[in-house]
């Protein structure tokens, strides 16, 4: 797929969150070229890119780390503080995909953060073991965490929706080397897919292997199946593997959720991992 790069100035760039569990997000690009056929921001992002594909297009905000550190300065003459509360990189956007090799606003980003002694939690998430560049700014932050998405073990099977995302294996050894270098790291195990519950095996083996590398939190999410994330990925599947949609259509029955969920809690509990605080597993928690 053939990927548009625009540069353009945004108007802002430290903007209050909509997702729980953050006050702030910073997304130093607009689109990604990942091309997730599961990705909840192929339906926000695309405001600018109406009639574009998903993983076509990314906008490159390429004043993004002046104007946080305008912004940072403002907020700490308004409210006497370095602490705005937590910010999250990012949340329509990875912000290490592919572009970032070459614009560095992400890492331009936090060292502004650094620099300006920024006190509040930094949280990041993404698919690249880009991230692992930055480990030099990340151990210079007071309070910053990283997370690594893994949806399978396998490179074929997360390959298979995440289409232009670097493979699972080389985003476990991302994380194994962050845990080396002494950088608070979490993983994040959504969506969670299918097979996960046709091999249950398969959940515990990715949970032992996390476990095993030093991940102490997991976050875990469902699938979001709202009408334009089906369609796309629907319109996908039956292009790619029709007989998928079934197993992605029991996703949304809530039985199938509950099953999914007494089994995360049976192997957490089996390897003594922590759930992380905003994952969207709710049905069969323990009241102990």
């Amino acid at each position: 797929m053939k990927i548009t790069i625009k540069e353009t100035p945004a108007k802002t760039i430290l903007v209050k969150s909509g997702l729980p569990g953050t006050d702030w997000v910073i997304n130093p690009y607009n689109g990604c070229p990942f091309a997730c056929m599961y990705c909840y921001a192929a339906q926000i992002a695309r405001w600018k890119h109406p009639n574009d594909e998903w993983g076509s297009y990314i906008d490159v905000k390429i004043n993004a780390h002046n104007l946080l550190f305008q912004e940072l300065t403002k907020l700490q003459k308004k409210t006497g503080t370095k602490n705005f509360g937590s910010i999250f990189f990012s949340s329509i956007t990875d912000p290490y995909n592919g572009v970032e090799a070459k614009y560095q606003l992400t890492r331009k980003c936090l060292m502004v953060l650094r620099d300006f002694g920024y006190e509040g939690e930094i949280s990041i998430l993404t698919k690249s073991p880009l991230v692992t560049r930055d480990i030099d700014i990340l151990k210079k932050l007071k309070n910053i965490s990283v997370g690594l998405t893994i949806t399978s073990l396998d490179d074929a099977v997360s390959r298979f929706l995440e289409v232009h995302a670097p493979p699972v294996t080389k985003r476990i050894e991302a994380l194994s080397e962050l845990h080396k270098r002494g950088i608070s790291m979490y993983a994040f195990v959504g969506p969670m897919l299918p097979y996960v519950v046709q091999k249950e095996n398969e959940l515990e083996k990715l949970i032992y292997t996390l476990k095993q590398i030093g991940v102490k939190e997991i976050w875990f999410e469902h699938i979001n199946l709202n009408a334009r994330i089906k369609d796309r990925l629907f319109s996908y599947l039956r292009k790619t593997n029709p007989s998928l949609i079934p197993l992605f259509e029991k996703t949304k029955v809530f039985a199938y959720q509950k099953n999914l969920d007494a089994l995360i809690y049976k192997f957490v509990r089996n390897h003594s991992i922590k759930i992380g605080g905003g994952s969207v597993i709710r049905h069969n928690k323990p009241h102990n």
